[in-house]
Order: structure tokens, then sequence, then C-alpha cells
């Protein structure tokens, strides 16, 4: 690990400021850091509860109760003191810019753990494969009937009922093929409250969409393409998602494909817990069911404390949220799954397959070596390789691409696949642990000669391909052996695609 630790000794314990916060700055010059507690929200009561909703609001008022408690005294004294800083609930924790005299001196406060870096994570985005072949659309792409969502269609299960979280560099909501499937479209006016927040609040370089948007921009095209496979559907010959039926709302984490810590974090608690136009009166009830997350923040460019976003992914899940995370595109080398997020033990990671079931040469491989944990990762594996999905486009140029991959296309297959399953089972829905286990047992299983830090390619799951395959359509007839499915009703209210107007 290449973190440079400056440690002040303080009654006794050791305070860790991370060193690379303030490499390259002047004298004098401010820095964007993270202050991390000591205590974080106590959510173990989470799993007891039956209630979806109940759930999801027990642990967002058990995260904010412990942040208000642990924050208050210091953000009272950064803000006389004229420090800019921001409060985070889903990790408890400040994100603030100051000088580093400020720093190590917020590194004595009693209750602070460490001070984390908060810098730039660029997107990584892989070249297309050496055998990528351009292939003519189709109204339901290969991949999309690879992994069996057209079977489920048949059956009525569209993903009805069902929000999915896209956090990515935006989405260009009014494409064809998204704009009927954002939550914040009726068919005739559009309200971004609780359907939209974005997490740029500043910018390096100018980009199409500035800072704060008020309504879904993507500035780089990633978050376009990824929603696209997971919902995307124009109603014609564009049937590119994998959950057409399902609504979508976005927040935006990336300035044109640039992330840090802090921007992750926000769109975390934004799909916990939407707020209105203004980032205020947030309501859990109007949260996402599944969230995406095609994005990594490496070490050397980011997450440079390991376990930064540990707890928001931990809370998520304990609020009965799914969510898919891109293992990474850091292959072809064992024990190149690395990167955080997806590393972490309650993150559900999704490699990367061609059209003939082959591992993607860039797609992320175990064992998870960087925490000592030895884990296999990835989890699971999608198709992410040449796969067909929208793209933001001026008017007369293609609105779709042929060449979309990475696993950054991998992940929104499975968090469509989520969203199938909950729509025809709606008994399952907010029961992550029991719905991944499903997709796993139910995956086509792969395997390879490789040998990776002594975890055979041969077993399954293994550090290349996890349990195999997405397969839907498997996972599906596998549950109906366990659970009744429940009728297909049309006239099923949605009641958090119903949001307040402004």
């Amino acid at each position: 690990m290449l973190t440079l630790l400056l440690v002040l000794l303080t009654g006794g314990a050791v305070v860790p400021v991370d060193g690379r916060i303030f490499a390259g700055k002047a004298a004098g010059e401010r820095a964007s850091f993270l202050v991390v507690f000591r205590e974080q929200a106590d959510l173990s009561g989470a799993g007891a509860i039956a209630d979806p909703a109940e759930r999801r609001r027990f642990v967002y008022e058990a995260l904010r109760a412990r942040a208000d408690a642990s924050q208050s005294e210091l953000a009272a004294r950064l803000t006389r003191d004229g420090v800019p800083f921001r409060r985070h609930f889903l990790v408890n924790m400040l994100e603030v810019e100051a000088d580093e005299r400020t720093a190590m001196a917020l590194a004595r406060e009693p209750g602070v753990l460490t001070l984390a870096a908060n810098r730039p994570a660029t997107l990584r985005e892989p070249s297309p494969s050496p055998d990528f072949v351009p292939r003519d659309s189709a109204a339901i792409p290969w991949n999309i009937s690879h992994v069996g969502a057209p079977e489920l269609w048949a059956r009525g299960f569209t993903g009805q009922g069902i929000v999915i979280g896209i956090a990515d560099t935006g989405i260009q909501w009014t494409h064809p093929a998204l704009r009927d499937q954002y939550r914040g479209w009726d068919g005739v006016t559009a309200s971004h409250a609780y359907n939209w927040h974005d997490a740029v609040h500043e910018m390096e370089f100018q980009n199409a969409c500035g800072i704060d948007s008020p309504e879904p921009c993507d500035d780089q095209g990633h978050g376009t393409s990824v929603a696209g496979l997971a919902v995307g559907d124009d109603g014609g010959e564009n049937q590119i998602g994998v959950a057409p039926g399902a609504r979508w709302i976005g927040c935006r984490n990336m300035d044109i494909g640039q992330g840090t810590p802090a921007r992750y974090l926000e769109c975390f608690e934004f799909f916990l817990a939407p707020t209105d136009s203004n980032g205020e009166n947030p309501r859990p009830e109007l949260g996402a069911d599944v969230v995406n997350n095609s994005w990594t923040c490496p070490e050397d460019e980011g997450c440079t404390d390991v376990d930064v976003l540990r707890p928001a992914v931990e809370a998520l899940r304990a609020a009965g949220i799914a969510q898919s995370f891109a293992a990474g595109n850091s292959g072809p080398n064992c024990a190149s799954a690395f990167l955080v997020p997806p590393i972490y033990e309650a993150a559900f990671a999704v490699g990367a397959t061609d059209i003939q079931d082959g591992i993607a040469f860039f797609s992320a491989r175990g064992p998870v070596v960087r925490d000592g944990s030895n884990r296999i990762k990835p989890d699971i594996v999608a198709p992410g390789v040449g796969v067909r999905s929208s793209q933001p486009s001026p008017p007369l140029l293609d609105l779709y691409r042929n060449d979309f991959g990475g696993t950054s296309g991998a992940s929104p297959h499975v968090a469509g696949a989520f969203a199938l399953l909950w729509s025809a089972l709606p008994h399952l829905a907010g029961r992550v642990d029991e719905t991944e286990e499903l997709i796993e047992a139910s995956a086509v299983p792969l395997t390879s000669a490789i040998v990776c830090n002594g975890l055979s390619g041969g077993n399954v799951p293994n550090p290349l391909f996890g349990w195999g395959r997405l397969d839907v359509a498997a996972a599906y007839a596998m549950a109906t052996r366990r659970f009744a499915p429940v009728p297909v009703d049309e006239t099923r209210p949605e009641t958090r695609d119903l949001s307040p107007r402004d």
C-alpha cells in the first residue's frame, strides 16, 4: 500500500492523516478531505423489520441520529470559523475544505477516527476487445436475450413497481429509450424533485452540465449507456434494457468521469432518502429499490482508505436496497480485483463476458488481496463486450451504439435482473441476501484452467467468473419452486413513481 500516513499522538490515541491530502499543495493552500468519526450507527436491528418501508426508515433515522450527535459540535465550530464543509450521514463524516493546519487540528478532535483523502477518481473505460465485431441492431440485442430477460417479459414481468437508481456521469433523461422510464416524467410534464440529484458542486474543467444541474444531464455519455442497459426501451425496435418496466431515478457522481469519495457517498445518500430540488426534505419512502454502480474508486486516485465507503454499502444493504457493482476494468491479471467498493463483502460485484461466455480480457479477477481477505470476486458475470445501448447525441446523429462495454456494461444487467425478480416475486423484494443467493445458484457455471493465488478456475465459484453468467430466467424458475408466483396486476399502484411536484 502506497499510502503515506502522518500520525498525531493525542491522549494516547493515534489519529491517521493521509499524507496525500496535501501532496503538491503550497503552504496554506486548501484541499478537500474527509473527517471520519469513530462512532457509526448500529443497524443490527434492521434485519428483524419485515416491512421494507419501515426497515428503510429505521436505517435512515438511525444513521441521521448518530451523525447529528457526533457532528454537531464540530460542525458549529467550522461554521463559526468560516471553514467550508458538507455533512454526511451514510458514513458518519464531514467533507471539509481547509488548509493543513486546520486538518491537523481536526485530527486532534475527540471522536475522530481518521482524515481520509477526497481526491478525484477517473472513470476507467476499457478499449474494445481485440476480437470485437460490430453487430447489426435488433429489437432485442443478443446480450438481453443471453441473460434470459425476454422469458420473464413474456410472463408479464418487466420490472414494474421497482425503482432503479443510476449513479453515474448523469443521464440524458429525454432519450427516447429512457424518457418514459424516468420517474420524474408523467407523460406530459417533468418534475425532478426526488428523482434527480447532482453531487457535482464544483468542476475542474468546463462540462456540458455545469454544477448542481437542476435536471438530469450527462456530461460524458457513460451514464446514459448504463441506464439504457438497465431499463432502456423506446417502444419500438430498441429494446435494449433488461427491465424496461422499471422506473429510474438518477444521481451524477462524476464530473466528466471524475468522481470523489464524497460524491459517491452523496449519491448513495440520495438513493436511500431522495430530496427535493433544494436538497432538502428527504423522503426514504421514495428511495431506490436497486442501485447500479458502474464506477470504481481507485486507491491511487481517490479511495486511499480502503474502508472509506464500506459503511455506506453495508448501510444500503441493511436497508434492503440491492446494489450491483462493476467489478472493474483492471484485468486480466489474477488478484486485479482491488478496487473500492466492489471488493467489499457486502458489494455484489459483476465481471464482464462476451457473446461466447468468455471472460473479457479487461474484467477484474480475484481473489481480493488488498484487504487481506482473499475472498472470491467477482460474484457473478454478465455480458460486457460489444453490447448495444443508448447514448446522448445531437439531432440527426445515432442515439444508439453497438460497442458499449466494460464491467460498466455488465453491472446494469444484474441491476435489471433484481428488478425483474422483485416485480415477479414481490415478497422477495428487499431481501437482498436471498435474492443474491438465488442469482448465484441459478447462474450458468463457467470455469477456466487458470489458477489464481491457489484458487482454481475449475471450481464454482472461481476468481474469474464467480458463480457464473447471469440467467434471470433460470433464477425465476428456481424461485418459483420456493415462492408462489404472484399474478401480474396491471392496476397495482406504483406509489414511489408519484413524486410530489415542486
